[in-house]
C-alpha cells in the first residue's frame, strides 16, 4: 500500500511540474505578444514619398471622335488620250502647275502632213464650190451639183477639224491646278493611249472623309468646326469644317459618311494621310479636373487622398470620397468632393491610409502624365 501512495504522489508532483512549465511558457508567449503589439500599435508610420498636384479647372466641350483619310479635292494620274512618241517632257517631280500648262509633247509629224494635205483639199474644195455658183443662173449645172460641191467642202472642212483635234490631243496639259508627282514616263518613249503619265493632285483645300454612327447624325451640320491629328505632326492640330453629309446611311456599318475641308496652304496633309477625328458636339462648360492617377476607383466607391499640414515637413494625406464625370485624356472630371487649389496625391496611393505622413517629390521625370489629348511620341 505504501509504494502505490508513493507512485500516485510522484505522479502528481510530475503533472504538477507540467501545469507549471506549460503555465510559464504561455505566460512569456502571452507577456511578449502584447509588448510586440504594442510596439507596432505605436510605432510611428514611416513617411510615403508619393508625388502631387493641385486640382484645377478647365473648360470641356462633349466632343466625339472618329477616324478617317485625307483625300484630294481632285486627283489624278494624267494620262495620253492617243498613242505617240514622247518629244519633250516640260516639268519636274513635284512641281506645282497652273490649270492648261504643258506637261508633255508627242510627235505630230505625221499628223501635221495629214493636216496640210487636208488644208489644201480644203482650198480646192472652196475653189470648186464658188466657181459653180454663178453657172446655176446659166443653167450650165445643176443647183444638185452646188450643193454637192458645197458638201465636200463641209466634209472636208470637218476632217480638217478632227485633225487640229488629233494634234491638239498630243499636247497633254494639267487638267487642273496642283502638284505633280514623280513622272512615270521617259523621252522618246512610246505610250498608248491611258497610259499614266503623272500624278497630279489638288491639295488646297484638301478633303478629309470620316465616318460617323448614325446615331450621332442630330448633332452634325455643315460648318461644324472638326479637329484633325496625324501622325506626322503629332504635336499639331489641324482645324477645318464639314462640308459634306452622305445622303443616306450605310446599311451594312450603320454609319454616316462625313466630308470635311480643311485649308492646306503650307501642303503639310496629303491625300492618303491617316487621321484622328475629333468634333465638338455641344457648348463649352467649366470642369474640376484632376489626373485619373489621382483617383481609387472601388466598388464602394472612387476616393482620393487630400493633402493637408503648414509646412512641407509635417504634410498629412486624408481619404475622401468624390463623385466623377467625364474622362479626357489623362484627366477625370470631379463633380463632388473637391475644391479648386486643393493638393491631392497623384502617386503612391497604394502606400497611403488616413492621417499617413508623406513627402512629395517635384521631380518633372517622375510626375504621372496629366494630359488631356495625350499623343505618343514617334519612335
Amino acid at each position: 500500500m505504501k509504494g502505490k501512495a508513493s507512485a500516485t504522489k510522484r505522479m502528481i508532483a510530475m503533472l504538477l511540474l507540467t501545469v507549471i512549465v506549460f503555465g510559464l511558457i504561455f505566460g512569456y508567449k502571452a507577456v511578449g505578444n502584447y509588448f510586440m503589439n504594442d510596439f507596432f500599435d505605436n510605432m510611428p508610420a514611416p513617411t510615403v514619398t508619393i508625388t502631387a498636384t493641385e486640382v484645377s479647372e478647365q473648360t470641356w466641350r462633349a466632343s466625339t471622335t472618329a477616324v478617317g483619310s485625307f483625300r484630294a479635292v481632285n486627283g489624278t494620274d494624267v494620262a495620253a488620250q492617243i498613242g505617240g512618241v514622247i518629244t519633250s517632257i516640260q516639268f519636274a517631280n513635284g512641281a506645282p502647275v497652273e490649270q492648261g500648262d504643258i506637261l508633255v509633247t508627242l510627235d505630230t509629224e505625221v499628223d501635221e502632213a495629214e493636216r496640210a494635205r487636208l488644208a489644201a483639199q480644203l482650198d480646192i474644195a472652196r475653189t470648186e464650190a464658188q466657181r459653180l455658183i454663178p453657172l446655176v443662173a446659166s443653167q450650165n449645172v445643176s443647183e444638185s451639183d452646188v450643193a454637192r460641191a458645197e458638201s465636200e467642202v463641209a466634209q472636208v472642212a470637218a476632217a480638217l477639224q478632227a485633225q487640229d483635234a488629233l494634234i491638239k490631243q498630243k499636247t497633254i496639259r494639267a487638267p487642273f491646278s496642283g502638284t505633280l508627282g514623280i513622272r512615270q514616263i521617259n523621252l522618246g518613249e512610246y505610250v498608248g493611249p491611258g497610259t499614266p503619265l503623272v500624278s497630279l493632285q489638288s491639295t488646297d483645300p484638301i478633303y478629309l472623309n470620316f465616318t460617323l454612327p448614325e446615331h450621332r447624325i442630330g448633332a452634325l451640320n455643315r460648318g461644324m468646326e472638326v479637329i484633325a491629328g496625324v501622325d506626322a505632326y503629332a504635336n499639331e492640330n489641324f482645324v477645318g469644317e464639314i462640308t459634306a453629309l452622305s445622303p443616306q446611311v450605310s446599311e451594312t456599318t450603320r454609319s454616316i459618311e462625313v466630308q470635311a475641308s480643311f485649308a492646306n496652304t503650307n501642303g503639310k496633309l496629303l491625300p492618303g494621310m491617316f487621321a484622328r477625328v475629333q468634333l465638338n458636339t455641344a457648348e463649352p462648360r467649366e470642369v474640376i479636373v484632376v489626373p485619373r492617377t489621382a483617383v481609387q476607383f472601388n466598388p464602394f466607391g472612387n476616393v482620393v487622398y487630400v493633402i493637408t499640414g503648414d509646412s512641407e515637413d509635417a504634410l498629412q494625406v486624408q481619404q475622401r470620397l468624390v463623385q466623377t464625370g467625364a474622362v479626357q485624356g489623362d484627366l477625370v472630371e470631379v463633380t463632388e468632393g473637391l475644391e479648386l487649389g486643393e493638393r491631392i496625391a497623384t502617386s503612391g496611393l497604394l502606400k497611403l491610409r488616413n492621417n499617413a505622413s508623406v513627402t512629395i517629390n517635384n521631380d518633372p521625370d517622375v510626375q504621372p502624365p496629366a494630359e488631356r489629348e495625350p499623343r505618343p511620341e514617334n519612335r
